[in-house]
């Protein structure tokens, strides 16, 4: 198995771009990136060679292909090598299944499984924010017990389980680690009670100290811990020129209506977490820069995470040592195109922290 976050000084995770993200230039139609199994496992086998611990494997209703059966067909390639970070959604599937499946899915994983919990509508009956996160605690705590070995005895607003677990287990016996994520305070809640790494998208630093402040002290409030995980683009080259250079190269085919449209699109399009990362845009400079090496201009066609770390080598191990002091342990890191700027941070960046 690859390095874990006690052995190193933090986790590196990539993004396979299951939900049609890929691209030369964003905004620009680019075939040859689609979704596709073929060019979302290029993109795995990448990773993995180049020494990630980890590769989120996203999930969209309406774009791309399935995150749980993906995993299943990449397990034999990355099993003892790299963790799968797969995403479920938890309005899409019965827990008691979900379990199964994720159980099943460690297992020919060797133990490297992890689990990204969206709080999912289910397709077609959409749920205020509210209920939809009580919702999801309900499935995460059914799901912790169930991966955990336990017996379930739940009663709640959405279910109503008496059951035993599976008979199918985790490789260790315990649940995964949950990555959850989630800026309104509803989700804040289901995050400092049942979440394992707290998930945020691109910020200042000054923002991002302030939310580990503030997820710790409510996870404390649960006698809990929570690690801390940064999930952002990064645009990394030889020399700080070149590096802004792929980023102005990146939004050169870009019409502005079109981004708007791809925007929303995106089923979180009107998130808390989606609204910060345009409140980033509109404080940035003339070039898309809210403070020295982070560039928001990714979110001018793009829902979700909307910003890059961007400049040469040692200006993006820095900033990310900076975020590190700040409690992040986790980053979950992108770019476009995908195996390109995959490899080019493997070179680059990752072995300074391999050799901390």
């Amino acid at each position: 198995m690859s390095i874990s976050p006690s052995q190193n000084s933090a986790e590196f995770a990539w993004f396979s771009a299951l939900c049609d993200d890929d691209f030369e230039q964003l905004g620009v139609a680019a075939p040859h990136l689609q979704s596709s199994f073929e060019h979302c496992a290029e993109i795995v086998r990448t990773a993995r060679d180049q020494g990630f611990d980890n590769i989120l494997l996203p999930s969209g209703y309406q774009l791309g292909i399935d995150a749980l059966v993906f995993a299943g067909g990449v397990a034999a390639e990355v099993r003892g090598r790299m963790r799968l970070l797969t995403a479920v959604r938890c309005g899409e599937l019965w827990p008691p299944q979900m379990a199964r499946q994720l159980a099943t899915l460690d297992q020919m994983l060797g133990g490297g499984l992890t689990i990204n919990i969206i709080s999912s509508d289910l397709p077609g009956a959409a749920l205020e924010s509210e209920p939809r996160y009580r919702r999801t605690a309900e499935v995460m705590s059914i799901l912790r017990q169930l991966l955990n070995g336990q017996e379930v005895n739940h009663h709640g607003e959405f279910f109503d389980l008496e059951l035993q677990p599976p008979r199918v287990s985790t490789v260790s016996g315990r649940c995964p680690d949950f990555y959850f994520g989630g800026h309104s305070e509803p989700a804040r809640r289901v995050a400092a009670e049942h979440a394992d790494v707290f998930l945020t998208w691109p910020d200042t630093e000054a923002a991002v100290a302030e939310l580990v402040a503030d997820m710790s002290a409510r996870a404390a409030a649960f006698n809990r811990t929570l690690r801390f995980g940064f999930r952002t683009h990064v645009i990394v080259r030889e020399t700080e020129a070149e590096a802004k250079a792929a980023a102005r190269y990146l939004l050169a085919g870009l019409d502005e209506p079109a981004g708007a449209q791809i925007r929303q699109r995106s089923l979180d399009s009107n998130s808390a977490g989606v609204r910060r990362q345009a409140e980033l845009r509109e404080g940035s400079d003339d070039e898309g820069y809210i403070e020295p090496g982070l560039w928001t201009g990714i979110g001018r066609a793009r829902s979700g995470a909307g910003a890059a770390l961007v400049g040469d080598p040692d200006q993006i191990i820095a900033k990310l040592r900076s975020y590190q002091k700040l409690g992040v342990d986790c980053f979950i890191l992108s770019g476009y195109p995908h195996i390109e700027e995959c490899k080019l941070f493997g070179q680059y960046v990752l072995p300074a922290f391999r050799a901390s």
